[in-house]
């Protein structure tokens, strides 16, 4: 009976929803964030699968070159983080001392046809997502109350 209780609430989202929730707090906070190493093997299957989405969706709307600095400040996540998925994915090269993505936009489609890939179930609004950072002893930071 356990067993089939866990197999229930597995597999809606709630896992990447988190995930989606944390980065976004963080892009609110202008930081760059990974997970707390080490990680279980489905705890890395996770990550791994909202950041290669993440990235994947990024990639498709952009045209040009872009660096893994500049995704890593539009997403939170860590340049290391980005360079591994990235690696996973095979569209990132190294040359002459720096990674370079390589990727068409065929290639990018291809990959978020793939179920590992796809949009999660759940996502995070971010317009309805109101959060204001604490200053110290909890009381909002002054940046904070000249915005208000």
């Amino acid at each position: 009976k356990q067993w089939y209780q866990r197999r229930v609430r597995e597999r809606k989202g709630y896992g990447k929803f988190l995930i989606q929730f944390s980065y976004e707090l963080s892009k609110r906070d202008c930081q760059v964030g990974t997970p707390e190493k080490p990680l279980s093997d489905l705890g890395k299957l996770s990550y791994r699968s909202y950041w290669s989405w993440i990235l994947l969706d990024l990639l498709k709307d952009l045209h040009g070159t872009v660096s893994i600095k500049e995704l890593s400040n539009r997403t939170s996540i860590t340049e290391d983080d980005i360079i591994s998925t990235l690696q996973m994915l095979n569209i990132v090269k190294y040359w002459k001392g720096q990674h370079i993505i390589c990727v068409t936009p065929k290639q990018v489609e291809e990959h978020l046809k793939s179920e590992n890939y796809r949009k999660p179930l759940l996502t995070v609004q971010q317009d309805a997502l109101k959060w204001a950072q604490k200053g110290k002893r909890g009381r909002p930071s002054k940046k904070q109350k000249s915005n208000d």
